[in-house]
């Protein structure tokens, strides 16, 4: 594409406005906002299609704070834009502007697709020479660069509120939009779209689900090295637009449909009482490092957005990688600070979202290269009306270090410390008792000390990042051949038991084995204090055949197969009926760090009391010691079942117990007991069975037991 930049508009141009950054349609048409402090010359590109080349190049003579400004009248919303940019290209000191590389808009709030690839077009390129970046890319990549497309706010959200759900009542399923429908076996009319999602709410809502967390739903670039292994970037965590909802989740049934697609999603989640909390990567973008492609805060304004190092002669050639993604957002900068907060209102004001998990969020917090808690970011969203009610989810480490329980106190974070202790405790490991009971009741270690209460903790067993439920009581080793990398991505420190037999088996003994280690783990899950986070697909044991890293698996490796839900049917009912039990018995809810309750006296009486199997105070420093028991007291909770006590026989050892019960004159009722056959592992109200009064519970080897006491 050989086009001039010198390319007249017949269009009507107007100074326009510095504010709102990104394109504003109004009546008479369309203001557009970009922020460069380095830039020499900004052009807008209007393009009526995807691969043609632009019928108006509009230089923008307009700035106002180093912000780039121009109104054009005439056009409205559904308009495809780009950016061509003007500068020094001096990489060694930081420098990339190039204006042969067309440039997307980082507030676009929707693209028209993804990148074509043709002959490597995007990345930087000199044949001749070992330092690729440092020489100027005089190809123009107009045709394979997806275009802006600017979006209408407006929205029939048909009196859509947040549900504003207490996070101490919260029940997160973790799930990726594409993948919850792809499979032919969803059934839906559109699989693996936003309106594919829709169709099988009933089915969140039946299990007791009030809060999805998505896997990055922002436009993401896929990179080079899968594209040509034919894999793809499936998660999502390379980010290029903050704004922009993924495209290809719409139904592609006009430029920017996905945005309309994704608020209709929201609004029918909120109807059925379900909140939406989106994985989000504001630590590094899409971009890569020297050698990445140039597609927008690289071409716009390297310096200020980027985190750049280098050595004498090229101080600014090489970008900080806390992440392992290449490059890190300078989060030091006022423009980048405002360029993600802007984004989070937008997705909490304008699609409705109520909560977001921050993926490696120690980078958020690096000020001068080390995390500080009190770091400008945390401090503005503090301050921020929008945000600072929302909820702020971290995962509190990076590549280089690790945060767990040293966010602000406005914070929850991924409990890293939870998923070890339970992986470890529950497939038999020594020494692992002194470290449950904190987990288990909320982690007052953790996070007790700054104000902070047991529902910070987002307590979780497995995640995206690691084995499914099933893979984790199915595999000794990750076999993840299918990525390309020799088996040599991913974790080996998976804390898993196969069982006895490495992946699928039709062996009964070692099915029945596995199914009760799966229910273990999920009363461990929605019984400890803190906000569970089940995986999506664990409740009907989903397996990715032992891949413990399938980012980049966009197939029935990473897909729901729906018919597991018949299948594995006792496996689903025992997970419904453990989140129907923590709502009935609101003792389970209370995740506060209080050791101590109060009597109608005034008198203090213990809320958790631990027992070892004896009877007696657990002996935490037993490294050999397997079986943890302790009661929770609900005798004070207002609730219609006020006056119970439950007590709980965890039994990881490989031999049976005989657990003494505590208490004379309480009355022990069994419910739960997951040695046993289905249905008799869990007990519907009304049926519970009655002990004998010998105060004693035989608790099968690998079991959890739970017991109703009054």
């Amino acid at each position: 594409m050989g086009y001039s930049l010198n390319h007249n508009s017949k269009k009507n141009i107007f100074p326009g406005k510095c504010y709102p950054l990104g394109a504003t349609p109004s009546e008479k048409g369309v203001n557009f906002a970009i922020y460069s402090q380095s830039a020499r010359d900004i052009f807008l590109l209007l393009f009526d299609n995807l691969c043609n080349e632009p019928t108006d190049i509009i230089r923008i003579q307009n700035t106002t704070k180093n912000i780039w400004h121009v109104f054009i009248e005439g056009i409205k919303d559904g308009q495809l834009y780009a950016y061509k940019i003007k500068g020094d290209y001096n990489p060694a000191h930081g420098f990339r502007f190039n204006e042969n590389k067309l440039l997307i808009d980082p507030y676009s709030k929707a693209l028209t697709g993804k990148f074509l690839y043709s002959d490597n077009l995007l990345l930087a390129y000199n044949p001749a020479s070992q330092d690729k970046d440092l020489s100027f890319d005089v190809r123009d990549d107009s045709a394979v660069v997806p275009k802006s497309v600017v979006v209408n706010d407006a929205f029939d959200w048909q009196d859509d509120s947040h549900p504003d759900i207490p996070i101490e009542k919260i029940i997160i399923y973790e799930v990726h939009v594409k993948g919850f429908t792809a499979h032919t076996s969803s059934g839906v009319q559109n699989p693996g779209t936003y309106t594919g999602f829709i169709e099988k709410i009933p089915y969140l809502t039946s299990l007791g689900i009030n809060a999805v967390e998505f896997l990055p739903v922002h436009e993401y670039y896929i990179d080079d090295f899968l594209t040509h292994k034919k894999l793809t970037n499936y998660w999502g965590y390379n980010s290029i637009a903050f704004f922009a909802p993924e495209s290809s989740y719409g139904t592609g049934s006009y430029p920017g449909c996905q945005v309309n697609e994704f608020k209709t999603m929201v609004r029918e989640l909120h109807r059925a009482g379900i909140e939406v909390i989106l994985d989000v990567v504001y630590n590094h973008t899409g971009e890569g490092n020297e050698l990445g492609p140039t597609i927008s805060l690289k071409g716009i304004d390297n310096p200020t957005y980027y985190c750049l190092t280098g050595n004498l002669w090229h101080p600014g050639r090489y970008y900080m990688n806390y992440t392992g993604c290449g490059n890190s957002l300078n989060l030091s900068n006022v423009p980048v600070i405002r360029l993600v907060l802007d984004s989070l209102r937008y997705w909490v004001e304008v699609m409705h979202v109520d909560g977001f998990r921050f993926d490696l969020a120690s980078v958020l917090g690096r000020d001068g290269g080390d995390f500080h808690k009190s770091a400008s970011f945390f401090d503005a969203i503090s301050q921020d009306p929008v945000l600072n009610h929302v909820k702020l989810i971290a995962e509190p480490w990076d590549l280089g270090t690790f945060q767990v329980g040293n966010f602000p106190i406005d914070w929850c974070e991924w409990n890293g410390k939870f998923r070890d202790t339970l992986r470890k405790f529950g497939k038999g490991d020594q020494g692992q008792m002194a470290e449950l009971g904190w987990r288990i009741t909320g982690s007052a270690d953790l996070y007790g000390d700054d104000g902070r209460s047991a529902y910070n903790s987002i307590n979780f067993i497995t995640c995206h990042d690691g084995f499914t439920l099933y893979d984790l009581v199915s595999y000794n080793d990750k076999h993840n051949e299918a990525n390309f990398e020799n088996n040599c991505d991913g974790t080996n420190d998976n804390y898993s038991w196969n069982c006895g037999v490495e992946g699928e088996s039709d062996n009964p003994e070692i099915m029945r084995l596995r199914k009760k280690l799966i229910k273990n783990y999920f009363t461990y899950l929605l019984f400890s204090l803190g906000t569970p986070m089940i995986l999506g697909g664990d409740e009907f044991m989903r397996t990715q055949r032992g891949n413990n890293n399938a980012y980049c698996q966009d197939n029935e490796i990473s897909w729901f197969n729906w018919n597991g839900i018949d299948k594995n049917r006792d496996v689903v009912d025992f997970v419904k009926k453990c989140i129907a039990f923590t709502r009935e018995y609101t003792v389970l809810q209370k995740r506060k760090f209080q050791d101590l309750s109060k009597d109608s006296d005034g008198n203090s009486l213990p809320l958790v009391t631990w027992y070892g199997k004896d009877g007696n105070i657990p002996d935490w420093a037993d490294v050999n010691s397997k079986t943890l028991c302790f009661m929770l007291d609900g005798s004070e909770v207002q609730s219609d079942n006020a006056g119970y006590k439950l007590f709980f026989i965890l039994n990881a050892d490989h031999h049976s117990r005989h657990i003494i019960l505590p208490g004379h004159g309480i009355n022990w009722a069994r419910i739960i007991d997951t040695s046993l056959e289905y249905p008799d592992d869990f007990l519907s109200s009304g049926m519970e069975v009655t002990l004998n009064p010998q105060q004693s519970y035989h608790a099968n080897s690998r079991s959890t037991v739970l017991l109703l006491g009054r």
